[in-house]
């Protein structure tokens, strides 16, 4: 089974720069869960959910520190995914262009 969240948009504070660390800024998430589906499935509104609460309360100065970090929280709070395509863009921050970083990641379990 895969589950697509795609351009969940929430503010946030996340960036090395000045005026990132003062004021909240537009954030877009995209994600691809893969699990086996057993009679038990994941919500993909709790997904959702968390991934606002876990980014917010963090505060990353860097994307890829998002990434690292709400891949393996993922995986904690929703054992049954076995591959996750988590990307994280900022919309906003250059004048002409939306920047993002992304990863895969593959889980034994």
């Amino acid at each position: 089974m895969t589950v697509h969240i795609e351009d969940l948009r929430f503010e946030c504070i996340i960036g090395i720069l000045d005026f990132e660390r003062e004021k909240e800024q537009d954030l877009l998430v995209n994600l691809t869960i893969d699990y086996t589906y057993e009679n038990e499935f994941i919500n993909y509104a709790d997904v959702a959910a968390f991934i606002k609460i876990h980014t917010k309360k963090s505060k990353f100065l860097l994307l890829e520190d998002a990434l690292s970090s709400l891949s393996a929280k993922l995986k904690e709070k929703f054992p049954l995914i076995s591959t996750l395509f988590l990307k994280i863009t900022k919309p906003s921050i250059l004048p002409d262009a939306k920047v993002s970083v992304s990863n895969s990641y593959h889980f034994n379990s």
